[in-house]
C-alpha cells in the first residue's frame, strides 16, 4: 500500500473569482515540519494568530479548480463554510493516528488491538 500524500476535496461552496468562475475541486498536501513552523514567523501570524490557518492552507493546497496559484489572498476570499471545512480536512490528514499493538484476548482468544501511547510510556 503506497503511502498517501495528497488528498483531493470538493469545497461546500466553492471559490468565485475575479472572473465569475467558482472552483470547488481541489488537492491538498500533507504538511511538513517547515509549513507548520516557518508562517510563525510571519508577522501577520504575530499580530494575529488567527491567520496562522490562512498561511497554512496556502502552502498545503496545491490546487483549486483550474486557479494557477493558491496564495493567502485566495483563502481569505473563501467563504467561511469553505475555510471550516479546509481547516477540518487540514487536520484530519495531519493528525497522526495512534499507533496500536495487535494481541489476542486470553478470555475469548479473539483478535484484540491495543491502542500504544508514547505520550504515557514509562509512567
Amino acid at each position: 500500500m503506497a503511502f498517501q500524500t495528497e488528498f483531493q476535496f470538493t469545497l461546500p461552496r466553492g471559490y468565485l473569482d475575479i472572473d465569475g468562475n467558482l472552483h470547488r475541486e481541489g488537492v491538498m498536501r500533507l504538511a511538513n515540519a517547515g509549513d507548520e513552523i516557518l508562517p510563525l514567523r510571519d508577522p501577520r501570524v504575530q499580530q494575529n494568530p488567527g491567520y496562522l490557518s490562512i498561511i497554512l492552507l496556502s502552502r498545503v493546497i496545491v490546487r483549486l479548480g483550474s486557479l494557477p496559484a493558491v496564495d493567502t489572498r485566495i483563502i481569505e476570499n473563501l467563504y467561511t463554510m469553505d475555510l471550516a471545512y479546509l481547516q477540518d480536512l487540514y487536520e484530519k490528514i495531519n493528525t497522526m493516528d495512534m499507533p496500536v499493538y495487535k494481541g489476542v484476548c486470553p478470555h475469548c482468544n479473539q483478535p484484540v488491538e491495543i491502542p500504544v501511547n508514547f505520550m504515557e510510556a514509562g509512567q
